[in-house]
């Protein structure tokens, strides 16, 4: 059994509520726009599985790639920064959907939070909305769910104004 927080957007800002909402997880996954200083300052924390987005500058983009193909706990992971959502994928992303068959696609780049199965895909897709200041969202937003024998279960969401 493994616990994940995932979260996005950032921009700079690692929000104090990270510290609670995650205490108990096992990895962190940041999807992309981290800002400067949030990979180190999240490492210092808990081990950090994290893609750059379009607004991470390049020191960050030699620290980690624009798309991870991993696996947890028997799970096929990929994450990526701007990937879309069910039905609306990119055509370069769905590509990568098609021929790596993910169970569980992460991405960030909406500030929009958004968990869905896509029934098409066979996967869990899961947009984490944005957890940092800078952008039009009102609300800052935190998932975390747990992978037990090679299933995700008891997902869970934070909401709190963004400060």
């Amino acid at each position: 059994m493994k616990r994940i927080g995932i979260l996005s957007d950032t921009h700079g800002t690692v929000p104090q509520q990270v510290y609670s909402f995650f205490k108990d997880c096992d990895e962190i996954w940041h999807a992309g726009d981290m800002g400067r200083g949030v990979y180190e300052t999240l490492c210092q924390f808990k081990p950090v599985r994290g893609v750059y987005g379009n607004m991470d500058d390049y020191d960050l983009r030699y620290q980690v790639p624009g798309t991870a193909l991993f696996s947890c706990e028997g799970l096929k992971v990929m994450m990526t920064h701007i990937g879309g959502w069910p039905g609306h994928y990119p055509k370069e992303i769905l590509k990568v959907l098609l021929s790596d068959k993910p169970d569980i696609f992460v991405c960030g780049h909406s500030h929009i939070l958004k968990v869905m199965y896509d029934k098409e895909l066979n996967l869990l897709h899961i947009n984490p909305g944005a957890a940092g200041r800078q952008g039009f969202h009102k609300v800052a937003t935190l998932v975390r769910f747990v992978i037990e024998d090679g299933q995700p279960k008891d997902l869970e969401i934070l909401d709190f104004p963004k400060v």
